[in-house]
């Protein structure tokens, strides 16, 4: 639909203007801007007053490109945190790979003043427009750049994940999620990334981990070709998608987890698994791990 209006008024444009003036007015004129138009229009619509913190289309780096599906993502994760995690409108929570925003913006009309919100993530320009757009409107809500090293997101990275210390004291949050970050790390870092969870959750808080898993189910559906994944190339207790950028996919065997869990204190009390594998009824599209620190 957009793009088939902007042909029309570049094509009306060329039509009723002479050579001259058409050169007066440049693409972007009757391209990016009539699309900027079109695609503000549309955020008022789909945000209503959230709209002003949905950044354009072409900047969503952390998921599908597109309004509607940024829109359907928040609302999902926000009746994840309350309805699966707990999650109560007074809390302290850690956010770790916020991105731009997918899953904070609806959190801005649910946690109270009382809350505290900390995202970081390793994009620069995610946290920029977090701190821009969120942190202005609301002084609960902060955000900070990481400098640590993945292949594929941030190769300029200096900090190896495996010795990465989240930059907070310890026991000081209710609640951590990682959404898509072990996805994206093996499992050397990830047990790095849980002791840090673990050490900086208070007693009886929990942590929602996303993950690609590895079980009976999801091993069949890879090897009939159902996974929006194919993780084909198998390095001891994980799979990768690309064997020379592990760090685009990475899916861990299920043992892992039962293994890891219980070494750094966390207790596992609620698996979902996701529907990335091409099962059906999920609730959503990466598996679900609820822990709880013992």
């Amino acid at each position: 639909m957009l793009n088939s209006v902007k042909r029309h008024v570049r094509n009306t444009a060329k039509k009723l203007l002479p050579t001259r003036l058409q050169r007066r007015f440049p693409y972007s004129l009757f391209g990016r801007k009539i699309g900027d138009y079109l695609e503000n229009r549309d955020k008022e619509r789909l945000f209503g007053s959230f709209a002003p913190l949905v950044p354009r289309v072409e900047d969503m780096f952390d998921g599908p490109r597109s309004l509607k599906l940024f829109k359907e993502t928040g609302e999902e994760f926000l009746r994840i945190y309350q309805e699966i995690c707990g999650l109560r409108p007074s809390e302290k929570m850690l956010d770790v790979g916020c991105g731009i925003g997918r899953k904070t913006i609806p959190l801005t009309h649910y946690l109270t003043s009382e809350a505290t919100y900390q995202g970081m993530d390793i994009n620069r320009t995610g946290i920029e427009w977090c701190q821009k757009k969120i942190s202005a409107k609301f002084a609960n809500f902060r955000f900070q750049q990481v400098d640590v090293y993945n292949k594929f997101y941030n190769p300029q990275g200096t900090v190896r994940p495996v010795d990465y210390k989240f930059p907070f004291e310890s026991e000081i949050f209710d609640f951590v999620t990682l959404v898509s970050v072990f996805t994206h790390i093996p499992p050397t870092d990830g047990v790095n990334y849980l002791s840090e969870v673990h050490r900086v959750l208070r007693r009886g808080g929990r942590c929602l981990i996303t993950y690609f898993l590895l079980t009976e189910e999801s091993l069949r559906a890879l090897a009939d070709g159902k996974s929006a994944f194919d993780f084909k190339h198998a390095i001891g207790n994980y799979r990768v998608v690309l064997r020379e950028m592990p760090e685009f996919a990475i899916a861990y065997d299920e043992s892992w987890l039962r293994e890891n869990y219980p070494k750094v204190g966390l207790k596992i009390t609620r698996l979902d698994y996701g529907s990335w594998c091409g099962r059906g009824g999920a609730t959503s599209y990466q598996d679900l791990v609820l822990g709880v620190k013992e």
